[in-house]
């Protein structure tokens, strides 16, 4: 799988794992250095108001993708754009190594710019490196898709040990540190990525701006009514999904034992675990959906996202076990925390039922959007990723009004029951499709 790849691929790879090494290191300590008390080197925030920055941070580092798009396409090029995005992330990361709210407070600006201007540009340029038909394309994008999640797992263990051993903001400095390598390798790698990224400038005369002027067909405007359901997919899949790193990571950090032979875990470090899972089972994951739709049987991609809404809504149950478990006294304090392996348990649920809805939206899009709006359905797409994170930070601020268990719950019987009616409609959302998903003969994935 590894051979006979563009050295660019490895270039993007390795700037693309750095990348995500630093977003999700900081992220796995933002809301736990939020809430922490001033003597403990935190700002001191209650619960509430760290999950409403979490929500507004999380949601726009994806909307930023969109002028991050548009500014690529019309002004400055793939390459260009994902340059000036790494160097926002470096200095933006190296501003929240410093104490200070201004410090603060610019260095996330600096981050959502950054991201915006890297992340959907890095992932075109990958597309950029192989011709149009090369069947070494999807084994291409899987490899960058495990630099991703290399990253993500690395991130959370170094960085959360960082912060609990030296403090937040060398925690902080340490995600900066990350994206600084990063940039250094896609600087130093331009000379394999000569013929990818570079800045094309429209033609209006083209044919591809003719064919934009046509309207709409009714087949055109049936799959456009089933993307804008997917969108509300995406929306609830990721307001649930997220509370990763808002609600799911307080939670660890207050009311879960996390004693290991003597030792307490940070809690940040439990972050890892989704992408430790992905790294593992991705490739079983992806194969029992290639085999089930090899002998015939349903596999399109609404009935992925049903199922992963159903799994992951499964794994809330078991966040309703552990809270089940706890016990806090009427003054606030805790008199007994719940087992870890709920943790373990419940980010594994998560983690399938990410594999069986997430990689298949992206694909979905491209098969199901009109070519005139291909880019517009691609920026939506990103906005609602957004949106739904700052769902996730609504869910969280609910939380300390409502309960854990009672969010916990709500959001797992909410995604059950949004799963299943999904599979109740299936044939006539399929049948809007027009046969976008006709099935074929899928090869096996290897890693």
């Amino acid at each position: 799988m590894f051979k006979t790849h563009p050295k660019g691929l490895y270039i993007l790879f390795f700037t693309e794992l750095w990348e995500r090494f630093s977003y999700y290191g900081m992220r796995a300590i933002l809301v736990l250095y939020l809430v922490a008390q001033t003597n403990d080197n935190g700002l001191g925030w209650t619960n509430t108001e760290a999950l409403s920055l979490y929500g507004w941070y999380t949601m726009l580092v994806y909307v930023m993708s969109i002028p991050g798009g548009f500014i690529a396409d019309r002004f400055l090029g793939q390459k260009n754009t994902v340059l000036i995005g790494g160097s926002l992330l470096v200095i933006g990361h190296t501003l929240l190594a410093f104490e200070g709210s201004s410090f603060f407070y610019s260095g996330l600006i600096l981050i959502i710019l950054g991201v915006g201007g890297l992340k959907p540009n890095i992932s075109t340029m990958v597309g950029g490196l192989y011709k149009q038909g090369d069947p070494m394309r999807d084994k291409g994008f899987t490899i960058f898709y495990i630099g991703i999640n290399i990253g993500a797992f690395a991130a959370g263990i170094v960085v959360a040990f960082i912060a609990e051993l030296w403090g937040w903001h060398y925690g902080f400095a340490a995600a900066g540190v990350g994206m600084f390598i990063g940039l250094m390798v896609y600087l130093i790698g331009q000379k394999h990525l000569a013929t990818v990224g570079n800045f094309i400038k429209h033609n209006k005369n083209s044919i591809e701006n003719k064919i934009k002027k046509k309207p709409l067909t009714k087949i055109e405007k049936d799959r456009v009514i089933v993307l804008l359901l997917s969108f509300l997919i995406v929306i609830m899949f990721w307001g649930a999904y997220e509370q990763a790193g808002g609600l799911m990571n307080l939670y660890t950090q207050s009311l879960t034992d996390r004693s290991f032979l003597g030792y307490e875990i940070p809690a940040a470090a439990f972050q890892s675990l989704a992408a430790f899972y992905i790294i593992v089972i991705g490739a079983a994951v992806a194969n029992f959906w290639i085999k089930r739709r090899n002998k015939g049987k349903e596999n399109s991609s609404i009935f992925k996202m049903a199922i992963g809404n159903i799994i992951m809504g499964l794994g809330f149950i078991l966040m309703v076990g552990a809270s089940i478990q706890t016990e806090v006294s009427s003054t606030g304090e805790v008199i007994a925390k719940s087992n870890m392996l709920w943790l373990f348990g419940a980010y594994l649920l998560h983690t399938i039922g990410e594999l069986c809805s997430s990689p298949v939206a992206l694909s979905f899009i491209t098969k199901l959007a009109p070519v005139k709006y291909a880019s517009l359905m691609m920026g939506i797409y990103f906005a609602t990723t957004g949106f739904g994170n700052k769902v996730a930070g609504l869910l969280g601020e609910a939380a300390q009004h409502f309960g854990d268990i009672q969010i916990f719950g709500g959001i797992a019987g909410f995604s059950i029951l949004f799963g299943l009616i999904l599979l109740l409609f299936l044939k006539k959302l399929k049948a809007l499709t027009h046969g976008a998903e006709d099935d074929v003969i899928e090869p096996e994935v290897t890693l």
